[in-house]
């Protein structure tokens, strides 16, 4: 496989052409499952939405990058608060709660030169600011997410496309 110019224009068509909700229909109830799973009140969308956002910059995925900021905007969120999570670390944008998910989502994702990527000292910095069925379901949140990575990386959805047909 050849690699793409850094000056390449970038398609605006999916790589994979096939709707995976349509070649796996079983997708479409695992998807509505995981969103009422984290919609369960225990964690503000915002949160879920900026967990997500930070998820899909980790990885590299604009599809989710945008998918996650256009969310955030429709949820309220400011402008400050979206262009500040790939920094959230000395951004005053945040709380403590959306600052101990960020931090989850970081320790999942990417690998630690100490070896075990969530520490006992991160489990319990997150502790500190959610009851256990909140951590649950940012665990959960951040799962969502992960859920969606491999279609989002290999099949390539249109980024800004509606949510429900990124596929034409």
């Amino acid at each position: 496989m050849e690699t793409r110019s850094i000056t390449t224009k970038v398609p605006m068509v999916p790589r994979m052409s096939e709707n995976p909700v349509e070649l796996v229909p079983e997708l479409a109830e695992v998807s509505a499952a995981l969103f009422k799973a984290t919609g369960n009140g225990s964690v503000p969308r915002s949160t879920i939405s900026l967990v997500q956002l930070r998820a899909g910059q980790l990885v590299g995925s604009t599809y989710l990058t945008v998918l996650h900021t256009g969310l955030l905007r429709k949820a309220g969120a400011s402008e400050e608060q979206i262009s500040s999570v790939v920094s959230w670390r000395d951004s005053p944008y945040f709380t403590g709660p959306e600052r101990a998910a960020l931090a989850l989502v970081e320790a999942v994702l990417q690998p630690s030169a100490d070896g075990e990527r969530v520490s006992d000292d991160l489990y319990a910095q997150a502790a500190e600011h959610y009851e256990a069925k909140a951590l649950a379901t940012v665990m959960l949140a951040i799962g969502q997410v992960n859920c969606f990575i491999p279609l989002a990386l290999i099949a390539k959805p249109v980024p800004g496309r509606s949510f429900t047909d990124p596929w034409k």
